[in-house]
């Protein structure tokens, strides 16, 4: 008999409930109002009282209205037909919703329950198993989709009999395992789980190795992430985060691409449902969306709903990791699922930390990000969830608790600059501000050596070097005035701009410069250098920016044309040219011009 309760208090969507029966830490709920079912997840227990973050509105809801715990947890169902879809935090298909504002207690299933799925059996019977294992295959979109067996059996089972290749819906049992005590279990090709408990089903989880590469310069060159790594975008409002994600979605080497809006602004949201259809996927020649999945939560949703949010994106992208595919899972903006959670523990009456804050906020989010990473898998194959996730500091302050929580737990961090993007310098991510700690991993290192040449990080290092010496050189000349300092801090000045404008910046709405392979950085990066590397003579400052000027627009045309074709070593050879005109000798690298 299910646990009961009755509703002893109301603060905005905190309920508290007293209970007549056991009830456990995450479970469901769904307490009725005029007929109305609103759901509801247990965070605190005291005694007999358990205290519910509610889903929905909780207008209009009064002491007395009854409860009934469902004795399952915060869950999301698993199974063929996710791709494309628009979910909502809690895994409601938004799609089959009708009208334009969601509707009080309406909940809907999240895959086809009708539709038939082409089944190819991959395990035969009498074949040891465990939780996770590869039962057979239905091809979703260009994906193949791994039915598995279900994430919550226990131990090690044996496979008593599969269905013959065929069409089957997501409900029809399609396998029939037995545990070892002998239980029978019928295997469909969906399953439940929980979105706050890690999936675990796999073989081990090395430290991430290899790069992701994205086709952004500013982070493949300057601050890789790691195929299975964490990096974060903090950022004032207008900055690109937007743009920066819609690159990284279309261009990174991934095989699935989940983006969750937790609480960002309707505005915003509504540009990622009108645009990412449109977007072409230049891995497969069709739309970008049929290989994405879509969790929205805006602003205006209650803040439960916003929370839950990121589990469940972070769930689905588990499941598909455990599939051995590479998942890219896009978060905007974390921000929202931390003011979430700052409501909630002010309501509940904690301990505030800093700004409000929870005081386990780092913890919180550490926990979360430690989800993501690369895995073997016990099949001899691998797969990856990468996570980058936005953070919207108020009034660009990178100093709150949100950005430092999240600073401890990320590897990578791409600051974006109020500066440079009033300036168009796009992707507005600060060279000197921005880092990623995989440049310190010997692996990574060894990786990179391996794959685009030998001394590549000694080779960045040299990049960043001269952009913090530039950015000295700059703010030297502010002070003192063009004609106050020596010719030599002009020229590195103007080094450092070259870096800038041909490895920083990049145009995202070019098809050629939109998205940038590894063997062509690589040959950029080794021709800014040998420009930097160089010695220059000139009379006065006076020459030198335009000088400059004409060899940054020969090396940005070059980014503009397809790699090694006629006219780009057209324009290369008349950069040697200009070159050519005012290079005295080679320097050491970084030497003192």
């Amino acid at each position: 008999m299910s646990t009961r309760g009755k509703v002893v208090g109301v603060v905005a969507n905190l309920v508290t409930i007293e209970v007549d029966g056991p009830v456990a830490q995450n479970e469901i709920c769904y307490i009725t109002l005029k007929g109305t079912r609103l759901m509801a997840e247990v965070i605190k227990i005291t005694g007999k009282f358990a205290y519910v973050q509610v889903f929905e509105s909780t207008r209009g809801l009064f002491v007395g209205c009854e409860a009934e715990f469902t004795g399952r947890l915060l869950e999301v169902t698993l199974g063929p037909g996710m791709l494309s879809k628009n979910y909502d935090g809690l895994q409601n298909d938004l799609d089959k919703m009708e009208g334009v504002f969601l509707k009080r207690g309406e909940y809907t299933f999240p895959l086809e329950e009708d539709k038939k799925w082409h089944f190819t059996p991959l395990a035969k019977p009498g074949s040891e198993v465990v939780a996770g294992d590869w039962i057979g295959n239905v091809k979703e979109g260009w994906i193949d989709h791994k039915i598995m067996v279900p994430f919550d059996f226990q131990g090690t089972g044996t496979i008593k009999s599969v269905v013959s290749e065929g069409d089957y819906t997501v409900k029809d049992t399609v396998a029939v395992i037995t545990s070892a005590d002998g239980t029978e279990r019928n295997c469909s090709m969906m399953m439940r789980w929980p979105v706050k408990v890690d999936v675990k089903c796999y073989k081990n989880k090395p430290r991430p190795f290899k790069i992701m590469e994205t086709g952004i310069r500013t982070i493949d060159t300057m601050n890789p992430i790691a195929e299975g790594g964490t990096g974060f975008i903090p950022g004032p409002f207008g900055c690109g985060k937007t743009v920066l994600q819609h690159a990284l979605s279309k261009n990174a080497d991934a095989d699935l691409i989940i983006i969750v809006a937790c609480g960002e602004r309707a505005n915003e949201v509504v540009e990622i449902f009108t645009e990412f259809p449109e977007l072409d996927d230049p891995r497969t020649g069709r739309k970008l969306m049929e290989r994405t999945i879509i969790i929205c939560n805006t602003s205006n949703m209650p803040v439960a709903a916003r929370e839950a949010s990121v589990y469940t994106g972070m769930t689905i992208a588990e499941y598909y990791r455990t599939m051995g595919l590479k998942v890219l899972l896009l978060a905007d903006s974390t921000s929202r699922w931390a003011q979430a959670l700052r409501e909630m523990s002010n309501r509940m009456e904690e301990l505030p930390g800093p700004d409000a804050f929870p005081m386990d906020l780092p913890a919180i989010i550490s926990s979360f990000y430690s989800r993501s990473g690369f895995v073997n898998l016990r099949n001899g194959k691998t797969g990856s969830i990468t996570f980058i996730g936005t953070v919207s500091p108020a009034g660009g302050n990178l100093k709150e608790p949100v950005t430092e929580s999240t600073k401890k737990s990320a590897r990578c961090f791409y600051a974006l600059s109020q500066n440079r993007a009033d300036s168009k310098r796009y992707p507005a991510v600060d060279p000197i501000d921005s880092y990623s700690k995989y440049l310190e991993y010997p692996e990574i290192a060894e990786y990179l050596d391996k794959t685009i040449g030998d001394g590549w990080v000694a080779d960045i290092m040299k990049l960043k070097d001269m952009l913090l010496r530039g950015k000295e050189a700059r703010d030297q000349i502010n002070i003192l005035g063009d004609d106050g300092v020596p010719v030599s801090y002009h020229i590195l000045f103007n080094k450092a701009e070259i870096i800038d404008f041909v490895i920083l910046q990049q145009d995202a709405f070019d098809h050629v410069d939109a998205s940038t392979p590894m063997e062509r950085q690589k040959y950029m990066v080794n021709k800014v250098l040998d420009i930097c590397n160089a010695d220059f003579n000139f009379e006065g400052f006076q020459e030198i920016g335009a000088y400059f000027k004409r060899v940054i627009n020969l090396l940005k045309q070059m980014n503009y044309q397809q790699f090694q074709n006629e006219q780009f070593k057209k324009i290369e050879e008349e950069l040697e040219l200009s070159i050519a005109e005012k290079r005295v000798s080679d320097l050491q690298p970084l030497a003192a011009v």
